[in-house]
């Protein structure tokens, strides 16, 4: 179920286009930062924009007053990014942006970088969540 104030789009573009104020601002520092890291897929998959490296490896998806920065191992790079929780039963984690937070570029990409990178290592995390 999609939270309220999500935009809906037909790509990551228009998801970005059609958001306001500070929600869009905070999800196009975290695109820009997060496409320029590493080769992903950019995908809208569940209602929000999920990054593909072998499986799905981070997304972000605007809600009515915050901005989720989600890593589906997320629990693997808390050393990286300490803000990180712990969310779900798998190794998924987020980052919470409400108004006022700024975005670390370099936070954000290293994060990104190091996504993809478990992806390469590790495989799909999907196939993890199915055993």
């Amino acid at each position: 179920m999609m939270k309220k104030g999500a935009p809906v789009a037909a790509d990551p573009g228009a998801y970005v286009r059609a958001l306001r104020g500070w929600r869009k601002d905070v999800v196009a520092t975290l695109r820009e930062a997060v496409t320029g890291a590493a080769d992903f897929e950019e995908v809208i998959k569940w209602g929000h924009i999920v990054y593909l490296s072998n499986g799905p490896a981070l997304l972000i998806r605007a809600e009515d007053e915050r901005v989720l920065f989600g890593f589906w191992r997320g629990k693997r790079l808390r050393e990286i990014e300490p803000k990180l929780k712990a969310s779900g039963k798998y190794e998924l984690a987020n980052q919470v942006f409400v108004r006022g937070d700024e975005v670390d570029r370099v936070i954000a990409a290293k994060l990104a970088k190091a996504a993809a990178a478990l992806n390469r290592k590790l495989g799909n995390p999907q196939a993890d969540a199915k055993r």
